[in-house]
């Protein structure tokens, strides 16, 4: 290729043109040379964000984020599982995951970011639990994932670190909202991980990144066809996020449901979508043969206790309190005061608004605006029913644990306005669709 040129690289985007992979792969090794300003990488975010990238384009990208770096490696014979969640409000599917699959036999690596967003990030969650290192070293990561099956990290700052650059970004330039870019920033991530195949759970709802159906779907498509394009196995799921998962929200709160449904208990919601997810993943890794028998497979280590073993054998591993398991309520931070919402009539939950309940969350600092922001990791929202459930007048609908009277009384502004009980109900479907 002749003298890289950025401004006639904005201009092809601009003009609707396509990129080279060699054009795409010289712009993010000039970034991380750092010999394109901000206000060019900027305009060709823009330019990208209005005109698209097409499946080559979007695949050459996304490789050459992911090789900025540092790369993780496995024995492709291992058949390594990662998984990735767009978020959501009560999102615990990772902290349930991760050993459940584990226990089945596969190996799973989950990797994750900073939690931004109505409540911390499973990182956030597992630092809850007293001790717990959550920042392990790649070669230490890698051991552990090879020994016992299963680890879970922060994203080490050397794995894709040019993603890193263009987030900051598209942060603030109007550009986050990019299916294309969200897909490269995703799977750039996950490819630098290592793994031999992934499971996207993309959330829709009030409570989710995607809040559209369509989005959430195309989104759910380009992650699935990036992913195979690159040689990875790949599934992606789409599920609901118009109502929380589960009965508890909040950081060491949604630690204690997974410990209950990891010990056979715990909401009926929550363990059905990880029974899913689990299911696919030892699909995937050839654990299982079928779908039915990768759910009978985590069915049975709820049930038997070797899930939540599992777990608490990757919780010593890190360092953590692995008491957790049998005492989560006395390990586990918990706020000091509760505040309890009463259905005023008979009737049934119609409405239980994710993105309301996720807004007095991190009112109460249980999540954050900013990567500066400190999380208050015992402050929690129970919702004891969910939506289409039977409820009295009286009947507690929602309570709020919190530590400030000022932030308790932010809080309630969004969770009093989150619920409604009508004559009539109809139940919300879990799984919405899959993508393969």
């Amino acid at each position: 290729m002749t003298e890289f040129n950025m401004i006639r690289f904005i201009e092809r985007k601009r003009d609707c043109g396509k990129h080279t992979g060699e054009e795409l792969h010289t712009f993010v090794d000039s970034v991380m040379r750092g010999t394109v300003p901000d206000y060019q990488i900027s305009a060709w975010l823009m330019a990208a964000f209005l005109n698209g990238l097409d499946d080559d384009e979007l695949m050459h990208f996304t490789k050459s984020l992911a090789l900025s770096g540092e790369t993780i490696s496995y024995q492709p014979e291992d058949r390594i599982i990662d998984k990735h969640s767009t978020g959501g409000v009560g999102d615990k599917t990772t902290l349930i995951l991760v050993p459940l699959v584990a226990a089945c036999g596969s190996r799973i690596s989950k990797l994750s970011g900073p939690g931004l967003g109505f409540t911390g990030g499973t990182i956030d969650k597992l630092e809850s639990i007293p001790g717990m290192d959550m920042h392990l070293s790649d070669d230490r990561f890698r051991e552990q994932v090879n020994t016992i099956g299963c680890a879970i990290s922060g994203h080490s700052l050397k794995l894709a670190p040019a993603e890193g650059k263009f987030y900051k970004l598209r942060d603030v330039t109007g550009t986050v909202p990019s299916i294309p870019l969200i897909t490269a920033s995703i799977v750039s991530k996950k490819l630098a991980g290592g793994a031999y195949g992934y499971l996207f759970d993309v959330k829709c709802g009030s409570g989710a990144f995607m809040c559209d159906a369509v989005r959430a779907r195309e989104l759910a498509a380009k992650l699935t066809d990036v992913s195979k394009k690159l040689g990875k196995t790949c599934l992606s799921v789409i599920t609901d996020m118009e109502q929380p998962l589960g009965e508890w929200v909040g950081n060491s709160a949604e630690v204690y449901e997974a410990v209950e449904v990891l010990s056979g208990r715990g909401p009926s919601d929550t363990r059905e979508l990880c029974i899913f997810l689990a299911a696919a993943m030892l699909e995937m890794s050839g654990r299982a043969k079928s779908r039915d028998e990768g759910a009978e497979l985590a069915s049975k280590a709820l049930d038997d206790g070797s899930a939540l073993d599992k777990f608490a054998e990757m919780i010593r591993a890190q360092n953590g309190d692995a008491s957790v398991v049998r005492e989560p309520l006395k390990i586990l931070p918990r706020a000091s005061h509760t505040y309890e919402i009463r259905s005023d009539r008979d009737g049934y939950l119609s409405r239980l608004d994710a993105l309301l309940i996720g807004e007095g969350l991190r009112a109460l600092g249980g999540g954050r605006l900013t990567k500066e922001d400190v999380i208050d990791p015992s402050v929690a929202i129970q919702l004891p029913h969910k939506v289409s459930s039977k409820v009295a007048k009286d009947d507690v609908l929602i309570r709020i644990y919190y530590n400030s009277e000022p932030r308790f009384r932010e809080s309630l502004a969004y969770v009093e306005k989150c619920w409604e009980v009508s004559e009539r109900a109809g139940k919300r479907k879990l799984i919405l669709d899959t993508v393969y």
